[in-house]
């Protein structure tokens, strides 16, 4: 997608609703990012200001926006996350937080003059981290987590790391506080790919819960995933994110009593070729006959799947040839 220019936009998800977006350090409201955001999400309502930069004044200013605008999802990415998990109540989304950002200002020779690299409603373009300013962002990351419950943190928090970031490390930090933290293939910075592959379907899965929006349900064997060398199957990546699009997907995969690393395994191929999409999506069973769903895709008709409930695919027969074969059966259902 991101070497065309190509951008699909979603204008059913979050419609009608307010995302703040608070960003990132020596950066504004008018960032890259957020004008990608708003590409993509036609017809949500963004908010996003120029953030002052000084911390407590920056949180003062978030503090007031949610008051007034009461937004139903905030998304935050690097300091801009660490900010984001102090505005407890609202469904988040934290990218790559900076939540140690005294420290990273020091490690990434951030003191003295900076340069702003978006435009801002004040006009500053360039400012100075002094010591003192450093020692304000120190104090500010000491108030993070002051708020987590349980509920905070199982329902309301996303975390997404990227597994190659080398200026902020703080997914350990994360979890200790919330429960959902995901690792997304990618650096720092975001791009295009990033935030259709790893930003968005976060976006869908909140917006799903707070309509109360249930979505058929398919399953996807393993098998029909993986190729004998262990890759991912032609077309099996662009398959499983043209469904998620549409229906609730698992990745199904066999449970040997006595072989835990097989699991162990299946967890590891899923976060490499799936990714985001696939996160808490992986079920191990040696009964898909138990399975409660509208679909089974599978190659092979064991361990309970020929008597799996609802609509057993069998992956590499006709007219499920292929991914692209299934694809093209499912775009014909138009997610019923």
């Amino acid at each position: 997608m991101a070497e065309n220019n190509y951008i699909k936009q979603y204008p059913d998800i979050m419609s009608g609703k307010k995302i703040l977006y608070v960003h990132g350090f020596c950066s504004s409201g008018q960032s890259g990012t957020v004008t990608k955001l708003k590409e993509f999400l036609p017809g949500a309502v963004f908010i996003a200001p120029d953030l002052p930069l000084h911390p407590q004044e920056a949180i003062d200013l978030l503090h007031k926006t949610c008051d007034e605008e009461n937004p139903d999802l905030i998304i935050g990415t690097s300091m801009g996350g660490m900010y984001a998990e102090m505005l407890y109540g609202f469904d988040r989304i934290l990218v790559n937080p900076a939540f140690q950002m005294g420290e990273t200002i020091l490690k990434n020779n951030m003191l003295g003059k900076n340069t702003i690299l978006n435009p801002r409603k004040d006009g500053v373009q360039e400012f100075i981290m002094t010591k003192a300013m450093m020692e304000e962002y120190k104090y500010m990351t000491d108030q993070c987590f002051k708020g987590v419950n349980e509920e905070e943190s199982r329902n309301h928090v996303y975390g997404l790391f990227g597994d190659a970031d080398p200026t902020v490390h703080t997914f350990e930090l994360f979890c200790e506080h919330y429960l959902n933290a995901i690792h997304f293939h990618g650096e720092h910075r975001m791009n295009d790919d990033i935030l259709y592959h790893s930003i968005i379907p976060v976006v869908r899965w909140i917006d799903d819960k707070q309509e109360s929006r249930e979505r058929h349900i398919i399953y996807v064997s393993i098998d029909a995933l993986r190729s004998d060398d262990g890759r991912a199957k032609a077309s099996a990546q662009k398959a499983f994110r043209y469904l998620l699009e549409n229906y609730d997907l698992y990745i199904v995969a066999s449970a040997p009593t006595n072989n835990h690393k097989y699991a162990e395994e299946a967890n590891i191929w899923v976060e490499e070729y799936i990714n985001v999409p696939a996160y808490n999506r992986l079920i191990l069973t040696n009964q898909k006959n138990l399975l409660y769903g509208d679909y089974l895709i599978d190659p092979y008709k064991v361990d309970g799947a020929e008597n799996f409930i609802g609509t057993l695919l069998q992956f590499g027969e006709d007219p499920f040839k292929t991914w692209d074969d299934t694809i093209e059966y499912f775009s014909r259902l138009g997610g019923q």
